[in-house]
């Protein structure tokens, strides 16, 4: 039974999409992730709560088959703000994010790291 489950995480892992805008904090690369330290030993991985298991599978599916967006339509495809989705997909992309990181860094922060023989990193340390 677990050689089941293990093929269906797989399946599922397969058709997740992986966004490429958010490395390291995409929810497609930690679901893979997660499948591969549940299941160590792939399909002789033995399974001590099986309807966990099963019930974490369900919701996922719900989540990648977008279950309760077709379930529940929405009216407008925008916030409150009026951002619309693909805004909101380039905003939280990891370079954007990145680049507002470093305009919330002061002057004198931005000039040290410039003309400093160190790399920032070893700075803060």
């Amino acid at each position: 039974m677990a050689a089941s489950r293990y093929r269906r995480f797989l399946r599922l892992c397969e058709e997740w999409p992986v966004e490429e805008t958010k490395r390291q904090r995409d929810l497609g690369g930690f679901l893979r992730q997660r499948v591969a330290q549940a299941f160590r030993e792939g399909e002789n991985t033995p399974i001590s709560d099986p309807e966990a298991c099963d019930q974490m599978y369900e919701s996922l599916v719900r989540i990648h088959t977008n279950f309760y967006k077709n379930k529940y339509p929405r009216l407008k495809n925008t916030t409150f703000t009026g951002v619309t989705v693909e805004d909101c997909r380039v905003i939280l992309a990891t370079d954007i994010l990145k680049q507002m990181e470093d305009m919330k860094k002061g002057t004198w922060k931005r000039l040290r790291e410039k003309f400093s023989a160190k790399k920032p990193e070893e700075d803060s340390k």
